[in-house]
């Protein structure tokens, strides 16, 4: 019976991953012993559902992971040589990292020490920051002025002051955090208010779209994009990977 229902979970895979392949028709008495059988079999050893269940969930995640690749590559300059993306890091580095962040995610905001040691650790990693203003228009608000901030060569000071600061972001609060880092406020507001800049957060919001990024933080490294909160240990690996072309 265990063979029997191993088989059955087999050939479904089979025409899940090939959908186009004809379905066999079964009998009524075909499909009530199909089923008695698969009854009989998981009274008998319950952990063939869990297996099943479990290679179903690899060949999810490796199509994803293959899909990803995939947008990785078709996007390729967008990512990773944009030329009005604020970069830290060592600008020729031999491995780029891109991060996908929203100002206000708390998530982020954890990973600002991570990624600092990071760079520490890794002299020759280029860092690409994208803003990707997915918690409202507070959020917003924040990268429009964080885009407006490099013109002024401000990106990083008034980055470093929002992602320390409380999330709620308001024009008050941008004045001062300005007015903090020498920025001229009035400008600052002008090219807030510039076409271009919007058109970069919306550059930003469908590339996010492409690569089906639904949270930030997220981050491209190579072929490979991990997404959330991580540890040090984790990017280090990715790095590595990228370099030696894994």
């Amino acid at each position: 019976m265990k063979y029997a229902l191993a088989l059955l979970f087999a050939v479904g895979f089979s025409w899940g991953a090939a959908a186009q392949q004809p379905i066999p028709a079964f009998t009524p008495a075909q499909r009530g012993e199909i089923v008695t059988i698969m009854r009989d079999a998981l009274r008998t050893d319950p952990t063939l559902l869990r297996d099943a269940i479990a290679a179903m969930q690899r060949q999810e995640t490796q199509h994803e992971e293959e899909a990803t690749r995939t947008a990785i590559a078709l996007l390729g300059t967008a990512l990773v040589q944009e030329s009005s993306d604020p970069v830290a890091g060592n600008p020729h580095g031999d491995v780029t990292l891109v991060e996908f962040y929203d100002v206000r995610c708390p998530y982020c905001r954890r990973m600002l020490p991570v990624l600092a040691d990071l760079l520490k650790r890794e002299p020759d990693l280029r860092v690409v920051y994208k803003d990707l203003p997915i918690l409202g228009p507070p959020s917003v608000l924040g990268a429009r002025a964080l885009l407006a901030a490099q013109k002024q060569d401000g990106y990083f000071r008034l980055h470093d002051v929002l992602m320390a600061g409380p999330p709620e972001i308001d024009m008050a609060r941008l004045q001062a955090a300005a007015a903090g880092v020498g920025l001229d406020w009035d400008r600052l507001q002008r090219d807030m208010a510039a076409p271009d800049i919007q058109a970069r957060i919306a550059a930003n919001l469908a590339l996010g779209q492409k690569l089906h990024i639904d949270g930030t933080p997220a981050y491209i490294i190579g072929g490979k994009m991990i997404a959330g909160a991580v540890d040090l240990a984790e990017l280090q690996a990715a790095v590595t990977e990228a370099r030696h072309g894994r």
